[in-house]
């Protein structure tokens, strides 16, 4: 077979372990071949990237589960090519039962360039990446604590849901810290109402005409209290976000122009963690992004390769924003 690669490294990455196999052809048409296991701490990581200088090694391919592969990939970007696999493509190869003989096969794979690259984007973008979806995360945990805190009025035979659109509006805040603070004549808290809510005022006494007990004060202070601390993360870490996107102010401006992302008939909410639209090659995986296929098709495993919850969320989230322009419906 072609040589494609004359100074090549396969790396098999583990927790602990870095199993590093360098191959080498040499004039005579020989292939030499090194082999070497490192700690994955940051000492041995960067006595690894020495080590294949040395040795001048221009490819590097790895393969690792989980996110194990990044610190290794952090150290030897910068100097090498390096490429990650994907580590179910590599278990369909019979025969290899050490990490050593990992290594040895997937750095004779690189050698012939027989190997697929996964989509790694800039470290910019990883940046992004990274701060979006921890957001994302926080707002997910946020929906989460505003849920419990609804169960925990409905425990407490509190309807304001049923009577208030926003819980934890303003009126709402109000009620609920009064309810903490021990008030529970229901003409008591209705009075706190705001705004257009104060229309509701007979629909909010019998609402808050319930059974507050002490245990449900507790839950109740020490919920809204995490849902005030997720809401500061949020705002202080949306700043960074914005303080990173800032170079990418064109790509945001056209982003911003398609329908369903950001328009101003989505809102101010509809989406901002953009940096994953630029972090993903949605022309390859789009086609499988919230598509259900039968348990029986062949396509099956293939589309669980594929998908990308990320990318599904993105996609659905696209669809229903879309929806809610002025020259689109909902069937």
């Amino acid at each position: 077979m072609q040589v494609v690669h004359q100074r090549c490294c396969g790396l098999d990455v583990h927790k602990k372990t870095v199993v590093a196999c360098v191959l080498i052809m040499i004039a005579s048409g020989e292939v030499q071949k090194h082999i070497r296991t490192f700690s994955t701490m940051t000492v041995d990581l960067i006595a690894l990237a020495d080590w294949l200088k040395v040795l001048q090694v221009t490819h590097v391919a790895m393969e690792s589960t989980g996110v194990f592969w990044k610190p290794v990939f952090n150290l030897l970007e910068a100097d090498f090519s390096v490429i990650l696999i994907n580590a179910q493509h590599m278990k369909a190869v019979p025969g290899r039962k050490t990490d050593i003989k990992d290594s040895e096969w997937i750095a004779d794979l690189l050698r012939h360039g027989l190997l697929k690259a996964s989509f790694i984007p800039p470290q910019p973008i990883r940046v992004l990446r990274e701060l979006t979806r921890y957001r994302n995360s926080l707002v997910q945990e946020r929906a989460q604590e505003v849920n419990r805190l609804q169960k925990t009025l409905e425990g407490a035979n509190i309807k304001l849901a049923a009577v208030a659109t926003d819980v934890l509006g303003k009126s709402g805040r109000d009620m609920i810290q009064a309810l903490i603070g021990g008030v529970t004549d229901p003409e008591m808290l209705a009075e706190l109402a705001r705004g257009l809510l104060r229309k509701k005022l007979p629909a909010l006494q019998q609402a808050l005409f319930g059974r507050v007990q002490p245990h449900h004060q507790t839950l109740l202070r020490h919920i809204l209290a995490h849902i005030d601390f997720l809401e500061t993360q949020l705002s202080q870490l949306l700043a960074e976000i914005e303080s990173q996107i800032v170079p990418y102010t064109k790509e945001r401006e056209l982003l911003t122009s398609i329908s369903g992302i950001f328009g101003d008939d989505c809102g101010d909410h509809s989406f901002r963690n953009w940096g994953r639209y630029v972090s993903f090659p949605f022309c390859q995986a789009f086609s499988f992004l919230g598509r259900r296929l039968p348990r029986q098709s062949s396509k099956w495993r293939e589309a669980l390769e594929r998908s990308n919850h990320w990318g599904e969320s993105i996609s659905a989230l696209c669809a229903y924003s879309g929806c809610l322009g002025r020259f689109s419906y909902q069937e």
